[in-house]
């Protein structure tokens, strides 16, 4: 019997609706008593790590979970599913991507619905996700998203909708895999993944949005001893507004690592346009581009590259990584 553990963390899937209508947390998780996935050959340990909503999640929580989870692969588990709120879930789950070998299945899972909601969604993602963690197939494959009935990437994937239990999705590539009846089935995988090792999570690196009409206002508050990194959300491809230069130059000038994502759902950012403000000018002023991420996942990759001691060409090398 393959033994599965299922780290509990809180979040939507752990909470329930009281008599006023109102989402709250319970004191023990209503859906932590699954110990057999529907009569198969699968054991399903549970263990309420934490008991948080996701926006209470922090990279240190994040760091104990991994730890966590290595202490479960030495105690002989074959899987683990970690539930989890969906706000920052697909933070959660990158992080782990980025730091835990994949030796053996790691799959994320939570719920749109609270636990006594018509229609809730949390007992049915947990055993879809107990299930693609007992699959052969998922070993090597990287820390896996499994939400309705679909399996993403841990890199790619983001909440897509505020509500909709369909609001996971994997922007330009698409989900790796589907899951019919609780069984798992692969279609794609990703081509290399780069894991890094560390013990402490660093904290002060931030994440700004680009917008019309911006100016150095947000940059200039980050000029300051405590700021350890930034990423930013360009425009299109990954441009910013004119006005923003001379205080992001300021920030280079102090060696803070920038990393320059799209602001756009779809597609990745590039070097493609030669005006001021343009991607090319800001790579040239020293700003790394980095293909194929979120905002909110450059900044998990940035602070876990700073957190090994990545600086540099090293440090920018790993973030400008097209396939880490």
């Amino acid at each position: 019997m393959k033994k599965i553990l299922a780290i509990h963390t809180g979040g939507t899937i752990s909470m329930s609706q009281d008599d006023s209508g109102e989402v709250v947390q319970n004191e023990k998780n209503p859906i932590a008593n699954q110990d057999n996935l529907l009569g198969r050959n699968i054991k399903i340990v549970n263990e309420e790590l934490f008991n948080l909503p996701s926006p209470h999640i922090t990279p240190k929580v994040m760091l104990k979970i991994v730890k966590r989870i290595k202490e479960a692969e030495h105690e002989g588990y074959y899987g683990v599913v970690v539930t989890h709120g969906t706000d920052t879930l697909e933070e959660t789950a990158y992080f782990l991507d980025l730091t835990l070998k994949n030796d053996m299945p790691v799959v994320v899972t939570g719920a749109m619905r609270s636990s006594n909601e018509i229609g809730s969604d949390g007992l049915y993602n947990l055993l879809n996700a107990a299930a693609t963690a007992a699959s052969e197939d998922a070993k090597g494959k990287g820390v896996l998203v499994v939400m309705n009935d679909e399996i993403h990437t841990a890199r790619y994937v983001t909440k897509t909708h505020t509500t909709n239990v369909a609001t996971f999705r994997t922007p330009t590539f698409g989900p790796i895999g589907i899951i019919s009846k609780h069984h798992p089935s692969f279609f794609q995988e990703l081509i290399q993944s780069e894991v890094v090792d560390i013990n402490s999570v660093v904290d002060g690196v931030y994440l700004i949005k680009g917008f019309a009409g911006m100016d150095g206002t947000l940059f200039d508050a980050l000029d300051n001893g405590t700021t350890k990194g930034l990423v930013i959300e360009g425009l299109g491809a990954g441009n910013l507004p004119p006005a923003t230069l001379p205080a992001i130059q300021k920030l280079l000038k102090r060696h803070i690592p920038i990393i320059l994502v799209s602001r756009c759902i779809n597609g990745v950012a590039q070097d493609i346009y030669a005006y001021h403000g343009g991607g090319i000018e800001l790579q040239d002023m020293g700003l790394t581009i980095c293909h194929g991420l979120n905002g909110q996942k450059a900044r998990i990759k940035l602070i876990v590259g700073l957190s090994a001691g990545k600086s540099g060409q090293e440090l920018a090398r790993f973030m400008g990584n097209a396939i880490s």
